[in-house]
């Protein structure tokens, strides 16, 4: 476990490339966050943060971005238990039930998209699946070199046939997949959630984006469209 000042230092790497997508430095830490230690002592956190491969820096003399490991830290022993303090407004206004449970997830999945900011899919039994916000992706700084936009394209080629493949491995919860956690490659992580439907008929929700996605917003998101799934098709 790291330190309580690692910690702080990491959680704030963090959440600022997550707003900025830039690249972290220790003198900006010190004069945004007012953390009340010189940038040498937090240069010297950030060093050892390094190391444990928490952080790397991405070409030289640059700041420092959160590693995969960085964003399992952060995600499961930093803000773990915090996005149910993050609901959506909203959310849950913008989605219309419709008599066929395809066309209430398709809303669900648009709503999605709306408020993440990210791509989202649905699922219901082998016969339907649906994607809202596939173009996000492309439009994220993360994936900006040819060789990430190819990549892309072949995830997004795969996409039935990896969703099919997660009807058994997720939860029904939201479940976070990090990067090579899941199947959606290693600069890719996904929020999770699988649902039963009336008549024991098998649904999945899910909301892709870059190891940068805001995981707190999102998976208070998730949530809420849990529970609005629950509300509506509570027997």
């Amino acid at each position: 476990m790291l330190t309580p000042r690692s910690e702080l230092v990491l959680r704030l790497i963090v959440e600022d490339y997550i707003r900025s997508a830039e690249p972290v430095g220790s003198r900006f830490l010190v004069e945004e966050h007012q953390i009340g230690v010189s940038s040498a002592t937090i240069r010297n956190e950030m060093v050892q943060l390094e190391t444990e491969g928490y952080i790397r820096q991405p070409h030289t003399s640059a700041g420092r971005i959160p590693t995969e490991k960085g964003y399992q830290y952060y995600l499961r022993h930093i803000v773990a238990g915090e996005a149910v303090k993050h609901p959506q407004a909203g959310f849950t206004q913008k989605v219309v039930r419709e008599k066929e449970i395809e066309e209430t997830l398709k809303s669900i999945a648009l709503s999605l998209v709306q408020f993440s900011g990210e791509t989202a899919f649905v699922a219901f039994d082998p016969r339907f699946s649906y994607y809202a916000g596939v173009s996000n992706l492309f439009h994220k700084p993360d994936f900006h070199d040819l060789e990430m936009i190819r990549s892309l394209s072949v995830l997004i080629d795969s996409f039935d046939e990896i969703v099919a493949g997660m009807t058994n491995r997720s939860l029904d919860q939201p479940t976070v997949y990090i990067g090579t956690e899941g199947p959606f490659g290693e600069h890719v992580s996904a929020i999770v959630l699988r649902y039963t439907f009336p008549n024991n008929q098998k649904g999945m929700l899910g909301i892709i984006g870059p190891l940068r996605m805001d995981y707190l917003q999102n998976l208070a998101l998730m949530k809420q469209a849990s529970t609005l799934l629950d509300n509506m098709y509570e027997t």
